[in-house]
C-alpha cells in the first residue's frame, strides 16, 4: 500500500495537500483495475520513460511535491517497473521509494558518461513482496565483433574550408547502457533488460544508428539464449531449474517509430516477439510506440494473460480550463525550448508540455505475465517425466 503519511508534511502551499488527496481519490478510483489484477499467480510488469526525472536541465521548474505523489500512485499499480531517464541525483526516485512505502525496493545503475547517455541512469523499481532479485546484475558491454556501425560527417580544416568534408565509420557501444537483471516472481525466472535506445533523428546516419543499436541488442541476447540451450543438453528434464536456458525480456524506450517501421522490424527479430496484447494491433488508438515490451523465453508455460497502456492524464494536470489556471503560476512565461520548431505557441500547448516534465511524455506501456506453474509440474511428476 502506498505510504499517504507525507501528506501532512510534504506541501508549504495553502490547500496543495488537499488538492493532492483528490487526486489520489480520482487516481485510486480509475487505477482500481489494475490492483484487482494483483494475484500470487501472475506479475504485471510495465516500462515507464518517467522524463527528465529529475534535472529541471530543461527550464521547466522543478516537480512539485504532489506530483512524486502521483508517480508512486501509478508504479504501486505493478509489481515490477523499468524506470528510465532517472538522473544522476538519486533523490527524485528516493522521494518515490518513500511514498511507495517498505516493501519496495529499487536497482539502479550508474550514470551513462558522455553526450549521448545524457546523464541517464536506469532502474528497476519492485515489489519485495512479489519479485525477488536472483543477485545477477549487469551492464551489457558489446564484445568487438558486434559493436554498433555508425557513421558520421567529418568538418572540413577552418584554414581548408573547400575540402569535401570526410564520412567517418565508428564502432562504439550503447549511447546508453542497457541494463541487465536478474529476477523470479512465483515460478517465472527471467532476466530482465531494460534500454533507452539512441534517439538522433528521423532519417539519414543518426537513425541508422538508432536501428543498429536495436538490432546489435536482440542479436546479443538471442545469441546468448542459443548457446545456454546447447549447454543444457537433451534429456533435459522441465522445470529443472539449475539446467534450463534463461528467459529473457527486453523493455523500455527503444525510440520505435511505428509497428510498420524498421525500427520495429530490427526489436521483432532473432526470435524475440512483442506480445500480441501491446502490438499495436490490439491498440488502434495508440499515438507512439517509442516504448517496447519484446520477450524471447523458452519456459513452455510462459503466458501472458494481459496489456496496455495507462492514461497519466485522466486524473492528474488534465488538460481543461480548471487545471491549466490551477496551476499557471508554476508554468513558465514562456517556452525556454531553444529549438524554435518545437517551441508552444498558445497557452495551452506551454502547459501540456510543462505537464510533461510533471509526469512524463511517455505513459506506462504493461503485461501481465502468468507465473504459478505448479500445476504443470505436478502433472510432470504424476507422468513419470
Amino acid at each position: 500500500m502506498v505510504n499517504y503519511g507525507g501528506l501532512r508534511f510534504d506541501f508549504k502551499e495553502p490547500g496543495a495537500a488537499k488538492r493532492c488527496a483528490e487526486r489520489l481519490v480520482a487516481m485510486r478510483k480509475t487505477l482500481a483495475p489494475f490492483r484487482a489484477r494483483k494475484k500470487d499467480s501472475s506479475l504485471l510488469l510495465a516500462t515507464w520513460n518517467i522524463r527528465d526525472f529529475d534535472s529541471n536541465d530543461f527550464g521547466f521548474g522543478p516537480r512539485l511535491p504532489e506530483t512524486f505523489y502521483y508517480i508512486a500512485e501509478m508504479i504501486s499499480c505493478f509489481d515490477l517497473v523499468a524506470v528510465q531517464e532517472v538522473n544522476r541525483d538519486l533523490s527524485a526516485l528516493q522521494k518515490v521509494m518513500r511514498i511507495l512505502g517498505r516493501e519496495w525496493d529499487y536497482i539502479a545503475t550508474d550514470v551513462t558518461e558522455g553526450t549521448s547517455g545524457n546523464g541517464e541512469r536506469m532502474a528497476f523499481v519492485y515489489n519485495t513482496e512479489k519479485v525477488w532479485f536472483r543477485k545477477i546484475a549487469g551492464e551489457i558491454v558489446l564484445p568487438d565483433g558486434q559493436l554498433v556501425v555508425s557513421r558520421k560527417k567529418m568538418k572540413a580544416p577552418k584554414d581548408q574550408p573547400d575540402i569535401e568534408p570526410k564520412i567517418e565509420e565508428m564502432k562504439q557501444q550503447f549511447a546508453r547502457t542497457p541494463f541487465l537483471v536478474a529476477f523470479q516472481s512465483g515460478w517465472f525466472r527471467f532476466s530482465l533488460c531494460t534500454v533507452h535506445i539512441y534517439f538522433g533523428d528521423d532519417s539519414g546516419e543518426k537513425l541508422k544508428r538508432r536501428v543498429a543499436e536495436i538490432e546489435r541488442l536482440v542479436d546479443f541476447f538471442a545469441k546468448r539464449q542459443d548457446k545456454e540451450s546447447k549447454l543444457t543438453g537433451k534429456g533435459m528434464k522441465p522445470l529443472d531449474r539449475g539446467r534450463e536456458a534463461e528467459n529473457y525480456i527486453l523493455l523500455g524506450d527503444f525510440n520505435v517509430v511505428s509497428p510498420e517501421h524498421e525500427t520495429m522490424q530490427a526489436l521483432a527479430a532473432k526470435g524475440f516477439e512483442v506480445p500480441e496484447e501491446i502490438d499495436g494491433t490490439h491498440m488502434p488508438n495508440r499515438e507512439h510506440f517509442y516504448d517496447q515490451i519484446a520477450v524471447r523465453v523458452k519456459d513452455e508455460n510462459f503466458k501472458v494473460l494481459g496489456g496496455g497502456i495507462v492514461d497519466m492524464y485522466a486524473d492528474v494536470f488534465r488538460s481543461m480550463p480548471e487545471d491549466m489556471e490551477l496551476y499557471e503560476k508554476f508554468v513558465p512565461k514562456k517556452d525556454p525550448e531553444k529549438n524554435e520548431k518545437f517551441r508552444a505557441t498558445t497557452p495551452q500547448k506551454l502547459y501540456e508540455k510543462w505537464r510533461t516534465w510533471q509526469m512524463s511524455d511517455h505513459s506506462p506501456l504493461w503485461i501481465e505475465i502468468q507465473t504459478d506453474f505448479a500445476e504443470s509440474y505436478l502433472k510432470n511428476i504424476v507422468d513419470g517425466k
